[in-house]
C-alpha cells in the first residue's frame, strides 16, 4: 500500500474500506497482525524514541488518525485519501465483526469501561458476539493474567486501550504469545464509546479541532499539546530537507 514517511514513520494511504479489507485478510491468514492509528503526538514521541519508532514501522498497517497527520502528508507532497480514526473506526469494525462473525475482545481502560463498550456496541449490532472484556494493565506483573485471558477467549480482533505508547509497545511485545489475528491500540476510544469522555462536536472534528475541544474540557492536557507546535516545526524541517535534496 502506498503511503508517506512522516518523521521517519510509515503512514499508509488507507481508507475505512481498506481497513476492513485488511482485517478480512488478516483473519483469513490467521497469524498475528498489528494495526496502529497514527496521530501527531505519536509521531513526535516516535521521533524521540527509536524503540517506539521501530514498533510503528513494524506494524502491518498504520492509518492516519489525526488531522495533523493528514496536513503533514499534504505538506510533504503525499496527500492521503481519508482520515481513519480509532474513535470512529471502532464502530466500523464492530459492525464488520457482526457481519462477518468475527469475535472481538475489549482490553483496557478503567474497570467496568470495557464491559460498557461491549454492551453499547452489541446494542448497535445485535449479531455481534464479544469474545471477552477485561481492564487489565500493561504492567509486567499483570501480563501472564492478561495474556491467559485473551488466549483462552481466542478472539479474532483485540482492541487495546492502555494509552499511547504503552498499548502499541505492549501489543508488539506480546503479539506472538497472544496469537490474535488483528490487534489494534485505540487510546481513549473506550472512554468515548462508554460515555466517560465526551467527543468534540461533529463540526470541530470535521475541521480538525478535536484537540482544542479536549484541551478546553481537560486543561491539564496542556503539556501534552505542546507536541503539536513541535510536530509542525519538525514536518516543515522535513519538507525543507527534501526540497534541498531535490525530492520534490
Amino acid at each position: 500500500m502506498d503511503g508517506v514517511d512522516i518523521l521517519g514513520v510509515r503512514v499508509d494511504d488507507a481508507t475505512y474500506d481498506d481497513l476492513l479489507a485488511a482485517v478480512d485478510a488478516y483473519v483469513a491468514e490467521g497469524r498475528p497482525h498489528q494495526i496502529v492509528t497514527i496521530n501527531a503526538e505519536m509521531l513526535v514521541a516516535a521521533y524521540d524514541d527509536p524503540a517506539f519508532r521501530r514498533v510503528l514501522n513494524a506494524a502491518d498497517l498504520n492509518v492516519a488518525d489525526g488531522a495533523g497527520v493528514m496536513l503533514a502528508a499534504r505538506l510533504l507532497g503525499r496527500p492521503l485519501r481519508q482520515r481513519v480514526t480509532g474513535s470512529d473506526g471502532i464502530y466500523h469494525l464492530a459492525a464488520h465483526c457482526a457481519r462477518r462473525g468475527y469475535r472481538p475482545f475489549f482490553l483496557g481502560a478503567a474497570p467496568g469501561v470495557a464491559e460498557t463498550v461491549a454492551r453499547r456496541l452489541c446494542a448497535l449490532n445485535p449479531a455481534l458476539e464479544v469474545a471477552g472484556t477485561y481492564a487489565g494493565s500493561p504492567r509486567p506483573e499483570d501480563e501472564a493474567e492478561v495474556i491467559g485471558r485473551v488466549r483462552a477467549a481466542a478472539p479474532d480482533l483485540l482492541f487495546v486501550a492502555y494509552g499511547v505508547p504503552a498499548e502499541e509497545k505492549w501489543i508488539a511485545r506480546h503479539r506472538e504469545r497472544l496469537g490474535v489475528p488483528v490487534m489494534i491500540g485505540v487510546g481513549g476510544t473506550f472512554d468515548f464509546v462508554a460515555g466517560v469522555t465526551r467527543r468534540a462536536p461533529p463540526w470541530m472534528r470535521r475541521v480538525g479541532l478535536e484537540w482544542l475541544y479536549r484541551l478546553l474540557r481537560e486543561p491539564w492536557r496542556w503539556r501534552r499539546q505542546l507536541a503539536l507546535p513541535r510536530f509542525v516545526g519538525l514536518v516543515v524541517a522535513q519538507r525543507l530537507g527534501r526540497a534541498a535534496a531535490g525530492r520534490f
